[in-house]
């Protein structure tokens, strides 16, 4: 039996403007959330969503059908996620005036570092400490801690997602869990 996401792509591929939107619907909160999770700057997960349907969109011709399309997707996510961590690497100086305005500087664009009320809510202290665990990770074993446990995909897909084999994604599992054991001992 084909895959909805997969007719859904087919279609898309042939013209059809619902089903690339039927496809977008399927997968927006999907790729947002994965990016959020890697990034940690809701801005910065919007525009790598929006790239990645971007990027879907002008490759569907490229789509192999034989593939899952959520595998397909997700390696457009976390590869553009990963790009954008690289280039994150540059430093500035938030004492720097802004060119725009007379007096401002970069510390009145920064966002508030408190919690939404819906976030505080929904987040408990245990969970804070988790996903604070997870950010110091290194970055080889984030993506697979992120996309083994807060994305659900399995082994196999994260293996095509990331283009290692399945025993590389096993072992940097592992350690990664070493690591974020040993990190939450000590916290909780």
């Amino acid at each position: 039996m084909i895959q909805m996401d997969t007719r859904l792509a087919k279609l898309a591929r042939g013209g059809d403007r619902a089903a690339f939107a039927e496809l977008v619907e399927l997968y927006k909160d999907k790729i947002f959330h994965l990016a959020y999770r890697m990034l940690h700057n809701r801005h910065e997960a919007e525009e790598i969503a929006q790239e990645t349907f971007l990027r879907v969109y002008t490759n569907l011709d490229r789509y192999d059908e034989n593939q899952k399309f959520s595998t397909w997707i997700y390696r457009i996510g976390t590869n553009l996620c990963i790009d954008r961590l690289r280039k994150r690497k540059a430093t500035f100086s938030l004492d720097a005036e802004l060119n725009e305005g007379e007096g401002g500087d970069w510390y009145a664009t920064l966002a508030s570092p408190e919690e939404t009320p819906d976030n505080q809510v929904v987040l408990s202290e245990t969970q804070q400490q988790i996903r604070d665990s997870i950010e110091t990770l290194p970055e080889k074993y984030k993506a697979v801690v992120i996309l083994r446990y807060l994305q659900d995909l399995s082994l196999q897909e994260i293996s095509d997602v990331l283009s290692m084999p399945v025993t590389t994604i096993k072992t940097r599992l592992h350690r990664g869990r070493d690591f974020l054991r040993k990190k939450l001992e000590k916290i909780l």
